[in-house]
């Protein structure tokens, strides 16, 4: 039934709505090769990702919604009805969409590429759902639930679980009280973020960009397509959240580069890091070699690297046995671990949906392993940065804490506290820790963990 219809703008968000559920598709991978297949104007193209990122982020809101409308378990709903529905709620809810718009569209999308006896269900429901602000609806929806955590759940759509974690993570870091800002935050699609190379990319390039408020070398852009920039095409400025530049230029800055160092860049797929350090290893004479578990993924790294330094090499093998292969070999390595992504929900919005927390402690395990084998290549004297895209502790400073236990005599944390505020005094970090969390509501930037730790000489 895919491709039946002409494509438009709601046709589009449905078809990735559709394969996120059924294909268990990335959003944000899956919707630039929509785009480019229906050929719409950047203004359409701008709706339709708002309308199906905006209709999964929301998601679980839009449910209770529906169930009341429609007198049923969202569960006992055909799941092309229910997305329908989802898309429709958003229109009328959360946009600036005429109900009548909103409700007719969705109801032709549904003549469409729904079952025929689908289209007057989903016409019936939209229309109670536009009998009340979206104001309103929260007061139906979250009357009568007295737990605070199941409350915030519904009220900004994210699972129980992830609250809880997000809710230690900034007690943690001395913020408990901006769990609601950082939720809100979450539901919002962050900005498109560019970092600007050293020694490639110039005031001439980026003197059209706004400059970003967390990294001293990020830009961002107000709307349109940024590979249309020339300088994007010349491979001088990438897409790239401020957090991440954060996280490599505080590995670059946390001592003074001496000509030669070896670098690691370990876990480097897709390369967005690796192109960073990069650019800073050429300007100062260090060597930089990288390394990807995913052909896939290296082939990513090598195009990264490809308009910076086509000489770095990019090894396909597994990082936990780095360390035994080459140890003591590097003076600076970046571990960027894998993990949950709970920091980067703003962009990954279907990931709230996917991960459980049964993912928390298998990650753990691999990120120990990860975390050992780099420290075994680490020369003495030399810098780790651990790095991760989740403020969960068990992913972040539990995995610091059992690098300390296993290690006690050899381990140093550094501050990143301090390398950072060094180069933007502005960040609000917690003075109080050594290691960095960055939030989306505070930084504007994804919520990247940031370790430096040294390792003892002799």
């Amino acid at each position: 039934m895919r491709n039946a219809y002409k494509q438009s703008a709601r046709s589009v968000a449905f078809e990735l709505l559709l394969a996120v559920e059924e294909d268990d598709t990335y959003a944000n991978l899956h919707m630039p090769k929509l785009l480019n297949q229906a050929k719409l104007e950047d203004r359409d193209a701008g709706l339709a990702q708002e309308l199906a990122f905006g209709t999964i982020r929301n998601q679980l809101f839009y449910d209770k919604i529906i169930e009341i409308c429609a007198n049923r378990d969202s569960k006992e709903i055909e799941l092309r009805s229910k997305l329908l529905l989802r898309l429709g709620a958003h229109q009328l809810l959360a946009m600036r969409i005429p109900s009548h718009a909103a409700i007719n569209e969705t109801v032709n999308l549904a003549k469409s590429v729904s079952s025929q006896g689908s289209v007057g269900f989903v016409n019936g429901v939209l229309r109670r759902v536009s009998e009340r602000s979206l104001e309103d609806w929260k007061v139906a929806v979250l009357d009568g639930i007295a737990d605070s955590i199941e409350r915030l759940s519904i009220e900004f759509s994210h699972p129980a679980w992830i609250i809880r974690a997000l809710e230690q993570a900034l007690r943690v870091d001395g913020r408990a009280d901006s769990l609601r800002l950082l939720l809100e935050t979450d539901n919002i699609p962050a900005d498109v973020n560019l970092v600007a190379l050293p020694g490639l990319a110039n005031e001439k390039h980026t003197a059209n960009l706004i400059p970003g408020l967390a990294s001293p070398i990020g830009f961002s852009i107000s709307g349109g397509d940024p590979s249309k920039l020339p300088a994007m095409r010349d491979g001088f400025l990438r897409v790239q959240d401020q957090g991440s530049q954060l996280a490599t230029l505080a590995l670059t800055s946390a001592s003074t580069i001496s000509k030669g160092e070896k670098w690691l860049d370990m876990c480097a797929g897709p390369g967005g890091k690796a192109a960073l350090l990069a650019a800073i290893a050429k300007l100062n004479g260090a060597v930089l070699e990288t390394n990807e578990i995913s052909e896939h993924r290296a082939k990513l790294v090598a195009q990264a690297l490809s308009k910076v330094d086509p000489s770095v090499p990019v090894f396909v093998s597994d990082g936990t046995t780095i360390g035994q292969d080459a140890p003591e070999s590097f003076d600076r390595i970046l571990l960027d671990a894998p993990c949950t992504g709970l920091g980067s929900l703003r962009r990954r919005p279907e990931s709230r949906w996917r991960k459980k927390p049964k993912d928390v402690a298998e990650l753990a395990t691999l990120q120990q392993a990860l975390m050992n084998s780099a420290w075994l290549a680490l020369k003495p004297g030399g810098v780790l940065a651990y790095v991760t895209c989740t403020p969960h502790s068990g992913e972040t400073l539990a995995i610091v804490d059992w690098l300390e236990r296993k290690y006690p005599s050899e381990v140093g944390l550094l501050s990143a506290t301090k390398v950072l505020t060094e180069l933007n005094p502005n960040l609000q970090l917690n003075p109080d820790r050594k290691t960095v969390q960055l939030w989306p509501h505070i930084n504007g930037t994804d919520a990247m963990f940031i370790a430096l730790i040294s390792k003892s000489i002799g």
